[in-house]
C-alpha cells in the first residue's frame, strides 16, 4: 500500500497542476497542495526515502511549465510578425543556401566527358596567353633553364623557324614565334614545357626543317623549340642491332657513323631530314619498297608531354605485347602529342653489295605498268622510283647533276644484297623492262657511276625549285598513295590533269609501294590552279581506296581531307587523343586535326 502512495500523489499532482494552469491559479498553490498531500500520506519514517523523488517531481513540473510558456510566446511572436518580415527572412535564407550550393558546386571539378570521341563542334577554342608581358616574363624563366645564349629573339632566327621556300603552306605574316629555344637534354625540354604549361604558351617543335606540309608553321605564335643541340648518338648496341639517338641527328650522318660498324639504318626520306622529324611524320623514302617505313624501324621513344612529364614508351626488345603501343602512337603525330627527345632505332647489317639501274619509257603509263610487273614478279629490289618527263627536263635545265638525261619518263632501281643476288636482280629487271616497252636500260659499273645514276632522283625537288621565275614563285610538293593495282590509273590521270593546267608540274615518287609525289611550280596568279590540281589528285586517291598522304604527313594542308579518307568519327577519335595528351592545345597547334571550327571559306568543297 505504501508503494502506491507516490503514484497516487503524482497522479493527483498532475490534476492539480493542470487545473491551476487552466483556472489561472498561482504557480505556488498546486505545489503547496502537493507537498501537504504528500506529507499526510507519508507521515512515518518513509519520509526520508521519498525526499529525492519530491525534489525531482518539483523540478520536473517547473521545467514543463517553462517549456510550455516559451512555446506559447514563440508562437505568439510568429503570429504577430509582419508578412514582409517573413518574406525577407525567407529570401535571406534562400540566398544564403543558394550561394552555398553554388560555391560547393563550382569548387568541384567539371564532369568528365562520357563519349568516346570529341566532335569539333563540342570543343572550346584554345586559351593561350601570348601577350608580350607574359612572353617577356617567360624569357627570363627560359634563360634560367638554358642560359641566355640558347634563347634567341634574333630576327633571322625567327624568320627561319616560321616557314620554308619548299613548304606547300605559305605562312601568314603574323605567324612567327616570339623566341627560339635551343635545349640540349631531355630534362631541359621538360623544364621548358613546364614553363609553357604554367604560362599557357604554345610550342612549335623544329629539327631539320625539311617538312613540306606546313608542319612547323607557328600558327599561334608562342615559342619554337629547335633541337639542333640534341644531335648525338647516345648508345650503340651492335650485338642487338639497335642505337639510341637524339632527335637532331640526320639519317645521312647516322649512316656514315654506322658504316664503320658494318650497320645500316634504311629509311632515307631526303637530304637534310633528321630523326625527330622522321618520327613525327612517319616518313619512308627510296628504300621503303624493300625495308618499309619509319614505323618498322623505331623500337622505343623518350617523349616529353605537354605538362613537362617525361615518359619512355618501351624497352629495347624487338617485340613486346606489354600494354598499349605508345611508340606507334607518337610516330606520325607530328609533335602534337609530345616532343621526342630520344629514339631507339632498329638497325640492319649493311648490304655486301649495291647497285643502281635506270630505265626510260615512252609514256608514264608504260613506266607504271613496268613497276606493277616488277612487284608481281617478286623481285626484291631495294628501291623503285619514278620521274616523269617534266622532272627529267627540270634536272637537265637546272644542271643539278653531272650528266644529261633522256627527257622521258624514267624508272630508277636500287639493288642490295650479296654480289650474286644483285647480279640476278639486275638481270630479272632488265627482262621486265624490255617486255614493258622500255626504251633504254643502264646499270652502274662502279660506285662513282652508281652515285651519278641515283643523283637524279635525289635532286628532283631542288631541280624544280631552281626553275623558279622569280621570288614570287612557290613550290608545292605533295604526295598520295594507292594500292599497287591502282597506281597506273592515278598516275595517268594526274599527269593529264597537270598538262591541262598549264603549270610547270612533275611527278616523282616511291612507286614500289604505290606512293608518288607531285611537285608544282606556281605564283600568286596560278595559286588557285595549283590548289585545284592537288585537290583533284587527293580526291582521286581517296576514291581509289588510297590515302591523302603516304609519307609527307598531314600538317596544315591535308587535315581537312582526313574525314573523307577515314570518316568523321575516326577524326573525332583522333581529336580525343589530342585533347587527352594535350588538353590545353599547346603542342604544335592546328596540325593534323582541328581544335576549333574553320573560318568561312577556309575549307575546300569536296
Amino acid at each position: 500500500m505504501i508503494r502506491s502512495y507516490p503514484f497516487r500523489a503524482a497522479w493527483g499532482t498532475r490534476r492539480l497542476v493542470h487545473s491551476s494552469v487552466r483556472f489561472g491559479c498561482t504557480r505556488l498553490a498546486p505545489v503547496e497542495l502537493q507537498r501537504r498531500a504528500f506529507c499526510r500520506s507519508t507521515r512515518c519514517a518513509s519520509e526520508e526515502k521519498s525526499q529525492p523523488f519530491k525534489h525531482q517531481l518539483y523540478e520536473s513540473t517547473q521545467q514543463r511549465l517553462k517549456r510550455e510558456r516559451a512555446e506559447q510566446e514563440r508562437y505568439s511572436a510568429y503570429q504577430t510578425q509582419s508578412q514582409g518580415g517573413r518574406y525577407a527572412a525567407m529570401m535571406f535564407a534562400l540566398t544564403f543556401f543558394s550561394t552555398g550550393a553554388y560555391f560547393l558546386g563550382s569548387s568541384k571539378p567539371a564532369s568528365l566527358p562520357t563519349s568516346s570521341t570529341s566532335p569539333l563542334y563540342e570543343t572550346e577554342p584554345p586559351r593561350h596567353n601570348v601577350s608580350t608581358s607574359n612572353l617577356q616574363a617567360a624569357w627570363a624563366d627560359f634563360v634560367d633553364v638554358l642560359g641566355k645564349e640558347n634563347v634567341s629573339t634574333e630576327h633571322n632566327d625567327l624568320e627561319m623557324h616560321s616557314g620554308s621556300d619548299w613548304s606547300s603552306y605559305v605562312r601568314k605574316n603574323d605567324e612567327k614565334p616570339f623566341l627560339v629555344l635551343y635545349p640540349s637534354t631531355t630534362e631541359e625540354v621538360s623544364q621548358i614545357m613546364k614553363i609553357c604549361h604554367r604560362r599557357l604558351i604554345p610550342v612549335t617543335p623544329y629539327s631539320g626543317g625539311t617538312s613540306l606540309e606546313g608542319h612547323f608553321a607557328p600558327t599561334r605564335g608562342g615559342v619554337c623549340i629547335d633541337f639542333r643541340r640534341m644531335d648525338r648518338i647516345l648508345e650503340l648496341h651492335k650485338g642487338d642491332l639497335d642505337v639510341v639517338v637524339q632527335p637532331a641527328i640526320g639519317w645521312e650522318e647516322l649512316n656514315e657513323k654506322l658504316s664503320d660498324e658494318g650497320l645500316f639504318f634504311p629509311p632515307d626520306p631526303g637530304p637534310g631530314a633528321m630523326i625527330g622529324g622522321m618520327v613525327g611524320t612517319g616518313c619512308s623514302g627510296t628504300n621503303a619498297y624493300r625495308y618499309g617505313t619509319m614505323r618498322e624501324w623505331v623500337l622505343s621513344l623518350t617523349v616529353v608531354l605537354a605538362d613537362g612529364t617525361t615518359i619512355r614508351t618501351r624497352q629495347r626488345p624487338r617485340k613486346s605485347s606489354a600494354g598499349y603501343d605508345l611508340t606507334r602512337l607518337f610516330i606520325g603525330s607530328e609533335g602534337t602529342l609530345g616532343l621526342v627527345t630520344e629514339a631507339t632505332l632498329r638497325l640492319t647489317v649493311k648490304p655486301k653489295s649495291q647497285n643502281v639501274a635506270v630505265a626510260s619509257f615512252q609514256t608514264i603509263q608504260d613506266a607504271a605498268a613496268c613497276v606493277t610487273r616488277v612487284v608481281e614478279e617478286g623481285v626484291p629490289v631495294a628501291g623503285l622510283e619514278i620521274l616523269d618527263d617534266v622532272q627529267m627536263k627540270c634536272i637537265n635545265a637546272s644542271q643539278t647533276t653531272s650528266r644529261r638525261w633522256k627527257e622521258s619518263p624514267t624508272l630508277f632501281f636500287k639493288f642490295a644484297g650479296t654480289p650474286v643476288g644483285v647480279k640476278e636482280q639486275i638481270g630479272l629487271v632488265q627482262k621486265i623492262v624490255s617486255s614493258s616497252a622500255g626504251k633504254s636500260f643502264e646499270f652502274a659499273r662502279g660506285d662513282a657511276e652508281m652515285q651519278e645514276l641515283w643523283s637524279a632522283r635525289k635532286q628532283a625537288l631542288w631541280s624544280v625549285m631552281a626553275m623558279r621565275r622569280g621570288p614570287e614563285d612557290h613550290v608545292w610538293t605533295t604526295d598520295v598513295a594507292v594500292p599497287m593495282s591502282q597506281l597506273p590509273e592515278i598516275i595517268d590521270a594526274t599527269k593529264q590533269d597537270m598538262t591541262e593546267s598549264g603549270l610547270v608540274a612533275g611527278i616523282c615518287g616511291h612507286v614500289g609501294d604505290g606512293n608518288f609525289h607531285a611537285i608544282i611550280l606556281f605564283n600568286e596568279a596560278e595559286k588557285r590552279a595549283a590548289e585545284a590540281v592537288v585537290h583533284r589528285m587527293v580526291k582521286r586517291a581517296v576514291q581509289l581506296e588510297g590515302t591523302v598522304t603516304g609519307e609527307h604527313g598531314v600538317g596544315l594542308v591535308k587535315r581537312d581531307y582526313l574525314e573523307h579518307e577515314l570518316g568523321e568519327k575516326t577524326v573525332d577519335a583522333m581529336r580525343r587523343l589530342k585533347l587527352a595528351f594535350d588538353p590545353l592545345c599547346l603542342l604544335n597547334p592546328d596540325k593534323v586535326v582541328r581544335v576549333e571550327p574553320p573560318t568561312a571559306g577556309e575549307m575546300k568543297k569536296w
